[in-house]
């Protein structure tokens, strides 16, 4: 059975600080969102939605997209029930239920970006005084990002600047135990929102994904179809 993880200094989290790494692979990382600071759920981050999390030891920065979402119990044995309550009534009369359930998020490793030490005060500078370099790697990190590592969001500026090549594409359409074809879509919808419907961005990964699958219309046409811009 998983504990719920502590909450320490709420007060002081980053707004996009939005989950902890549980569990992690090679290819991928299980994270357990963090307690909202009200009595509600934790934000499930969206299917096909960028993240990342920071390997200190290897000062990497590991970029990853989601495939999969759960929310349960933090009891194994004790399954929910339905209770036929809005969330306005389980608030005011099952206030405990809140803190009995866990939401639990899995990512697809697509890549990472080497930090460096910056200048005190450098725009983009995490909490160890290191900085993104300048040098993008579109294939699978030496490891992954090890457990109680802290998961973000991505900033719109990170995506942009990584997804500029598309070799991830290739990472996502490899996944295993999840539509792989729903999730690339998934990927390019939000990338293409992110960049204010960069048409010419678009066209190219549709032409990537062309390559990737030649042989293999009928899960190139599903890809395509899942896109409408």
């Amino acid at each position: 059975m998983r504990l719920p993880l502590p909450q320490f200094e709420i007060a002081k989290r980053h707004p996009g600080h939005i989950a902890e790494v549980i569990e992690t692979s090679t290819t991928e990382f299980l994270a357990q969102c963090l307690e909202p600071e009200d009595l509600s759920f934790p934000a499930m981050p969206p299917f096909g939605s960028w993240v990342k999390a920071y390997d200190e030891e290897a000062a990497n920065q590991i970029y990853g997209v989601v495939y999969h979402a759960t929310t349960s119990p933090l009891d194994s044995v004790h399954r929910a029930r339905a209770l036929g309550m809005s969330l306005d009534e389980l608030r005011e009369q099952q206030p405990q239920i809140f803190a009995m359930l866990k939401t639990e998020f899995s990512v697809a490793i697509v890549g990472f970006v080497p930090m460096q030490k910056g200048r005190k005060g450098a725009k983009g500078q995490n909490g160890n005084g290191m900085v993104l370099s300048d040098r993008t790697y579109q294939h699978l990190p030496p490891r992954p990002p090890q457990v109680h590592q802290a998961v973000y969001r991505c900033e719109l500026e990170e995506v942009v600047n990584f997804t500029h090549q598309l070799d991830w594409l290739r990472t996502l359409l490899q996944v295993t135990g999840v539509p792989t074809e729903s999730l690339a879509a998934a990927a390019i919808r939000e990338v293409y929102n992110l960049r204010d419907l960069d048409r010419d961005w678009l066209v190219q990964a549709g032409r990537m994904v062309s390559v990737l699958l030649k042989d293999d219309y009928d899960r190139l046409r599903m890809i395509l179809a899942q896109i409408h811009p």
